[in-house]
Parts: C-alpha cells; sequence; structure tokens
C-alpha cells in the first residue's frame, strides 16, 4: 500500500495550485488541506514543516516545503 499524499494549502496561493496539478497530472491521490479553514490544521503542517509556509506536501515520513515544478 502508498502512503497517503497529504497537501497543506491556502486559497490563491500559486505554488499550492500547480503543486496540486503536478499531482493530478501524475495520477497521485492526495488529500488536501485548507490551513485558512482551521487553526489546528495550521498549527498541524506548522509542525510538520517547522515553518508556517505553503505548500506543505507529506508522504509518509516525507515532508517538503514549498513547490518548484517536477
Amino acid at each position: 500500500m502508498t502512503d497517503e499524499v497529504v497537501i497543506y494549502t491556502k486559497p490563491g496561493c500559486p505554488y499550492c495550485k500547480a503543486a496540486k496539478e503536478d499531482l493530478a497530472s501524475r495520477g497521485v491521490p492526495f488529500r488536501e488541506m485548507d490551513v485558512t479553514s482551521d487553526p489546528a490544521i495550521r498549527e498541524e503542517a506548522i509542525a510538520r514543516a517547522g515553518m508556517a509556509s505553503v505548500p506543505v506536501i507529506v508522504k509518509g515520513d516525507e515532508v517538503s516545503v514549498g513547490f518548484g515544478g517536477s
């Protein structure tokens, strides 16, 4: 079984949009978490990333912050 990909995003973020489009184009299923929708989600993203920045992409134990294209 593959690890679920979780992506923490916020509305209007062009890097978040590009990261989601990249995952979708490669057929990678993901669950999107909007950091503006709930303070607990925002804190979870910060805890995982070590900073307040989006997108935060999590697959298993691997965490990447930002998106520069594939």
